[in-house]
């Protein structure tokens, strides 16, 4: 599965050794924030694919890992099976026009980015958690209406 880290300038997308050897991508996957444009959640990655992979991993319906080349662009996927995925749009990052990742956290992926997180990057997951843990501030209740003379 998926490691997403997060911090105030750029989310990482982390890669397991099996998934680095899989996608023929030697790092991790960094995207600074500025780049992201949409953020939407799928219930199926494979209708989001575009192109061939290049260089990449691909068994039809079982995994597609690595570099999507299209004429729109080259996109990162990491996706597995038919299980809930995360399409982030990107504009101006330096490889990639889209992001399409497998995980069961893109809710709070989605939220994390919502919020003003720190410097130092930390697991989407916790950082949902959190912020669904902060008190929220309460309204004051309306006044009554006048009763009718």
């Amino acid at each position: 599965m998926v490691t997403l880290l997060l911090d105030q300038t750029q989310l990482e997308v982390v890669l397991s050794m099996t998934e680095r050897a899989l996608s023929f991508h030697k790092g991790n996957v960094v995207v600074d924030r500025s780049t992201i444009t949409k953020v939407q959640l799928t219930d199926d990655a494979w209708t989001w694919l575009r192109g061939v992979p290049s260089p990449g991993t691909y068994l039809r319906g079982v995994i597609a890992m690595g570099a999507w080349k299209s004429a729109g662009g080259t996109d990162f996927a990491l996706v597995r099976r038919h299980r809930a995925s995360v399409v982030i749009d990107l504009e101006g990052h330096d490889q990639y026009e889209r992001l399409i990742l497998t995980t069961r956290h893109g809710l709070a992926l989605v939220k994390a980015l919502r919020l003003d997180v720190s410097d130092e990057a930390s697991d989407v997951v916790d950082l949902a958690a959190a912020a669904a843990k902060k008190p929220r501030a309460r309204k004051a209740p309306a006044p009554a209406p006048a009763p009718a003379t």
